[in-house]
């Protein structure tokens, strides 16, 4: 992972004063560079689940996208001191994901290009990697919605999603979608998911 990766500042926290995902997420990683080592444990807990709907963009199958999820910890572990700012471990994690998730989904494509398509109406919805992560009735609500997206939605939001400054060039050649269609793709699939959602009863801003 280069610098591109950790390039990427942190949001500052929500509106009810709690440090936001990503500020924890700093606070955890600091006190594993620390030598605490359930501090790391604790840190998988928090970003596996964003970690996996990243990838889940690819359009990976459910055991292909365990592994690149695991294959991102184990190269946070291995090259964690190229990461100067604490405070960008995940934009680095995020970004470290979707490029293995980009790579392994190239090759499978290039085995199979098929395989991909055959598989995603079979995968589960709601895998218990994702269900783990739902701790809220909110959350829960909000990815049932947007797994009732066409694919294409389904995809782009899950990396926009996760990604703080959302690097368009890159994510259009991931998802081979035109660079200037990005933008009011993402503002029609929110159209969509905030219907479902207002029709689920879910009243919180989707945008």
């Amino acid at each position: 992972m280069d610098a591109e990766a950790a390039s990427a500042g942190s949001p500052a926290s929500d509106d009810s004063g709690e440090p936001s995902l990503w500020e924890q997420a700093s606070v955890l990683f600091v006190h594993w560079q620390e030598g605490e080592t359930r501090a790391m444990d604790a840190l998988v807990r928090l970003m596996t689940p964003v970690l996996w709907h990243v990838v889940r963009a690819y359009g990976l199958e459910s055991a292909l996208a365990e592994d690149v999820v695991q294959t991102t910890w184990l190269t946070l572990v291995r090259r964690h001191e190229t990461i100067a700012d604490p405070r960008a471990v995940s934009g680095w994690l995020t970004t470290c994901a979707r490029r293995e998730a980009w790579r392994v989904s190239k090759a499978q494509r290039r085995a199979d290009p098929t395989e991909v398509e055959q598989l995603e109406p079979q995968l589960p919805t709601a895998p218990a990697a994702e269900q783990s992560a739902l701790v809220d009735d909110d959350q829960r609500l909000l990815w049932l919605a947007v797994a009732r997206l066409n694919e294409r939605c389904q995809r782009l939001l899950r990396v926009i999603a996760f990604e703080e400054r959302p690097d368009y060039a890159r994510i259009a050649q991931d998802l081979s979608m035109p660079v200037g269609s990005i933008g009011p793709t993402r503002q029609r699939c929110l159209v969509k998911l905030r219907a479902l959602l207002e029709n689920d009863g879910y009243e919180r801003e989707t945008a």
